[in-house]
This record gives C-alpha cells, sequence and structure tokens, in this order.
C-alpha cells in the first residue's frame, strides 16, 4: 500500500517557469532494492518481463511505469488509457511467462502525472521464465537489486521450491542405508537433547528416537521397501560434503586483513555449530565496560544471541552452494556470512517480525528434538531482544548477491577500553553493589544501585542466584518478572511465556532455575502450576 505522504518527492523548477518536473525516490514505493522504474514498455518486451519474474522467483518486488530509472523523474504514461494499459500488461504478462503470473496493477497520481504500479508477490510455483526462451535462458532471479539470470544452482534451488521438496530430506544418491550407523545417530541425538536439560524430570520427558522416527523427520527415505540416507543423514554424521563446513577466524582491527587466530569445522554440522559457537566466546570479552552487569564473568555479547546467529547459519544455508558458513570476529564486530538468501520469498523485515521459511526441514526438524533450535521463527527477534537487553546495536541482517550476513556489533568505549576476564580485574571500588552494599559474588564483586536499577528487594534473589550459578540471562529473565509481579502477584509458566515473548519450554525452564535457587513458592488454592517469589 502506498504512503499517502510524498515525504520522498523533490520539485525541480525548470527556467521556464511554467513547468515542473517531478522526481521521486524509489524508497518512496518501498524498498529500494525492490522497486524498478520504468519510463515506458520497451519495444523488446523481455525487458520489461525480466524484472516481474526475477521478483516472482525472490521475494516481491514493484515495477513503476511511467519514471525513468536513470533520473527518477516521472514522465507518466501519457495520454494512454490506465485501464486498458493495465489490461494489456496483465494479458502480457500472463501469455509470456511460464507458470502464470497474475499482477497487482494500481494507479497512481504524481504531480497530476498518472503512473502503474505493478506489484509481484513471491511466486508458489518456481521457476518463472519467458515461455519461448525457456527455463535455463529466462529464470531471472533478484540480487542486490538487479535482476540477473539463475545459475545452475540457483535454478535447481528454485525447482526444489516449486516443488516444494527439501534438498536435504532427498535421497543421497550412491550411498547404501547402514542401520548401525543410524542408530548411532539415534543415541547421539537423545543423548544431546538429555544433556540440555537441567533436571531428571524434564530427561525422563524426551522421548525416544527410532529409525521410524528418522524417516519421519527425512533423515532416512524410503525407496519401494528399503530404506536410504538423506543428505541430512550425511550431514548430521560423517559429512563428506566438502562445502558443508564452518570457517571461523580472528581478525586484527576491523578489517579482513590480519589474522590472529582461524579454525574450520567440518564433521557432523550438530558438532560445527558448538564449536563455532565456542570459537566465538573465546575470542570475545569475558565481562563488558563497567556500565552495569550483572556479575564480572558475563560476557561482552549475550551469548543467546552469538548461538542463535551460529545455529541459523548451519540450520539455514544453503546446501547446494558450493561455499562454507563463515563467521569472523572484529574489533567492533562479529559477522557471520551463510550461503543461500532468505528462503521461499521470506524478506527481511517479515522474517525480524518472527516469521520463518524452513529451507532445510530435516536438519531443523533434528535439531529442535535436539534443543539445538529453541522454537520455530524466533531466531532473529531474539537476537535483536538480546541485544537490546545489552545495550547495544540492534543486529544487521543483509542479502549480500547469494548470501546472506548476521552482525552484531561489540559495545566498544571512546577510548576503546575493554575489559577481559583475562587482562583485566575489577576493582573493589568499581564494583558496587545497591545502596545497601548486598555483596553480588564470593569475589566481593558488586553491582550499583544506579547502574543496575535493581533494587534493595531483588539483591535478595539475585544473591540466591549466584550461589545456584544461574545464567546471566537467566538473572536478566528473572528479574523482568520480578518487576511485573514483586512478591504479592502469583504466576504461571503461560504468563512467563507471554511476559517474555519465550516458548513455553523455555518458561518452564525459568519456573525450575527460580525453584532451584529458592526464591519463588508453590501457591495453593489457586489452580494448578501457580507460584511467587518469597518474602526476603
Amino acid at each position: 500500500m502506498l504512503p499517502d505522504a510524498f515525504f520522498y518527492i523533490i520539485f525541480i523548477a525548470r527556467v521556464t517557469k511554467t513547468r515542473r518536473i517531478a522526481v521521486v525516490s524509489k524508497e518512496y514505493f518501498g524498498e529500494s532494492g525492490k522497486v524498478e522504474f520504468k519510463k515506458e514498455i520497451p519495444k523488446n518486451h523481455e525487458k520489461f518481463l525480466k524484472d516481474i519474474i526475477a521478483f516472482s522467483n525472490s521475494s516481491g518486488g514493484t515495477v513503476i511505469l511511467g519514471i525513468e530509472d536513470e533520473t527518477c523523474i516521472v514522465y507518466g504514461i501519457g495520454s494512454q488509457s490506465p485501464f486498458k494499459l493495465s489490461d494489456a500488461i496483465s494479458n502480457m504478462v500472463s501469455d509470456a511467462c511460464t507458470p502464470q503470473i497474475e499482477p497487482d496493477i494500481l494507479i497512481q497520481t504524481i504531480e497530476d502525472k498518472t503512473v502503474l504500479v505493478i506489484d509481484i508477490v513471491p511466486g508458489k510455483f518456481r521457476p518463472y521464465y519467458i515461455t519461448r526462451k525457456g527455463k535455463e535462458a529466462s529464470s531471472y532471479i533478484r540480487i542486490n537489486g538487479t535482476s540477473r539470470p539463475a545459475d545452475q544452482r540457483k535454478l535447481k534451488e528454485l525447482e526444489l521450491e516449486g516443488q516444494n521438496i527439501s534438498y536435504d530430506t532427498m535421497q543421497d544418491i550412491g550411498q547404501e542405508f547402514d542401520e548401525q550407523k543410524a542408530l548411532q545417530l539415534c543415541k547421539v541425538m537423545v543423548q544431546a537433547a538429555k544433556e540440555s536439560c537441567k533436571t531428571e524430570e524434564e530427561k525422563s520427558e524426551i522421548k525416544s528416537m527410532t529409525l521410524e522416527k528418522l524417516e519421519d523427520f527425512g533423515l532416512l527415505c524410503r525407496v519401494g521397501k528399503n530404506l536410504y540416507p538423506t543428505h541430512a543423514f550425511n550431514l548430521m554424521t560423517e559429512n563428506k560434503y566438502r562445502f558443508a563446513k564452518v570457517q571461523c577466524a580472528l581478525f586484527k582491527g576491523m578489517t579482513r586483513d590480519i589474522f590472529i587466530d582461524q579454525k574450520e569445522f567440518c564433521g557432523p554440522i550438530y558438532e560445527q555449530v558448538e564449536n563455532a559457537y565456542r570459537f566465538v566466546l573465546r575470542h570475545i570479552n569475558m565481562g563488558a565496560e563497567i556500565e552495569g552487569v550483572f556479575r564480572s564473568d558475563l560476557y561482552e555479547l549475550p551469548k543467546a544471541a552469538v548461538r542463535e546467529m551460529v545455529v541459523n547459519a548451519v540450520t539455514h544455508r544453503s546446501y547446494l552452494d558450493k561455499s562454507c558458513v563463515q563467521i569472523c570476529v572484529f574489533d567492533d564486530r562479529v559477522e557471520v556470512l551463510s550461503p543461500g538468501t532468505l528462503y521461499g520469498g521470506l524478506d527481511i523485515q517479515t522474517a525480524k517480525l518472527g516469521k520463518s521459511t524452513c529451507r532445510n526441514e530435516a536438519v531443523a526438524e533434528a535439531f529442535h528434538y535436539m534443543h539445538i533450535v529453541e522454537a520455530w521463527g524466533t531466531g532473529l527477534p531474539r537476537m535483536i531482544s538480546r541485544c537490546k537487553e545489552y545495550g547495544l546495536r540492534e543486529p544487521l541482517f543483509e542479502e549480500l548477491g547469494d548470501s546472506f550476513k548476521v552482525t552484531i556489533f561489540r559495545k566498544v568505549s571512546s577510548k576503546e577500553e575493554k575489559v577481559s576476564s583475562k587482562e583485566e580485574k575489577v576493582s573493589s571500588k568499581e564494583e558496587k553493589v545497591s545502596s545497601e552494599g548486598e555483596k553480588v559474588s564470593s569475589e566481593g564483586e558488586k553491582v550499583s544501585s544506579e547502574e543496575e536499577k535493581v533494587s534493595s528487594e531483588f539483591g535478595k534473589y539475585l544473591e540466591l542466584c549466584i550461589d545456584s550459578e544461574v545464567t546471566e540471562t537467566f538473572v536478566i529473565n528473572i528479574k523482568q518478572i520480578y518487576e511485573i509481579c514483586d512478591t504479592t502477584k502469583p504466576f504461571r509458566q503461560a504468563d512467563i511465556a507471554e511476559w517474555l515473548s519465550c516458548s513455553r519450554s523455555k518458561a518452564n525452564n525459568i519456573i525450575r532455575t527460580m525453584k532451584e535457587a529458592a526464591i519463588i513458592e508453590k501457591v495453593t488454592g489457586m489452580g494448578y502450576g501457580r507460584y511467587r517469589f518469597k518474602e526476603m
């Protein structure tokens, strides 16, 4: 839908004084990379159809007819009937393209000039192409704001999308089913799921993994009566794919110039996630600038956000692409670059709101069972939320060519002073508790009431959290819950899930953690599963 205000329009007066020329920016119609201007329909209709096809094969877009692309001058469609022209365009697109594309054409007036706004939604039956030229020659895609022919790798992915087939669930041709290897994978997946649990009760709720479930997840497939491994099975076991690995590097400064450390992680992809995550943690500072952290052993970046960006890269990358996931640690940021743009017509703004389309269904199912992936569609919103809690800039999400990049920014002071647990010890003068002088750790680390904004009442719970070795993320979560209900308002698992915008499983983990730290108690007489903070 077009905005009402002409915020982006600039009018330039000609010398004649009797004529004004309207100049309009692409941002007026939406994201500039998803907008194309056309002064008129070219005689070679294929130049016009190319952008429409590219938008259908990508995340959608808009073609504006009546505006010159180079100058952004609004010429309009002249004396032509906008209704007849709209019908002619619809028929042209429908007749020339396979599968059929049905654009939505709107009539818009800009400074008394009529333009046609041709909206193209992401297509469901990809690839789209010019019928007479064929699929290989005219399946265009959108890359960095331009329409380009899809290469063989991208064309294959478009074909799979159009058939609603996930590449990782396809049979790994040439590989035979090995029952012992499959049973070993079952065992590994159950063990990983149980290791993520913190109580015996949670462990008991983990369901066993069987060959039938591997088939249901897409890790095995059946051809006739026989089972065969899929690409996902290979990725989760031996992983013989040359490019299915994660390359990590620590650079000096803020550019890819001087390497300080470099690692390459191969093998099963769940191990790659853990190894890459640990690499990043090793090379970011323990603690942050003294601006109000709960403990001096907090990492400068939220661990949940770091883990999420690594998990997302491995889970959602294109395994058809002959490139590796790359993770770069700089003085001012951490970047993760994964092969493949957003999948299934999803755009960045929609993804940031929590919508997700899954490129690798079997890998995602396996990771979800193993608790590597916490919940569907929450990755980007959770990264944004965690960085906000840390007072950091919002993460940057970018589609760069055929890749997707996520950047988390480190907090650097004006003097570029950074706090590392190995390099710097924080003095007792800098570490202060709240105004009542409550201790925060056995080493005498303290939190000031002004910086932490933690009341003396919550300080009592904070001590119990630290004694129970509650993670910094959960401490933040518990504080948020306390600020909502203090000691007077009972709460349930569903309340926590709503307040923190998290999954019910995480809400349950928070309740269990608070019970172990002895800071909450059960409330009786108000229904099952209600708790409140203990009076201290």
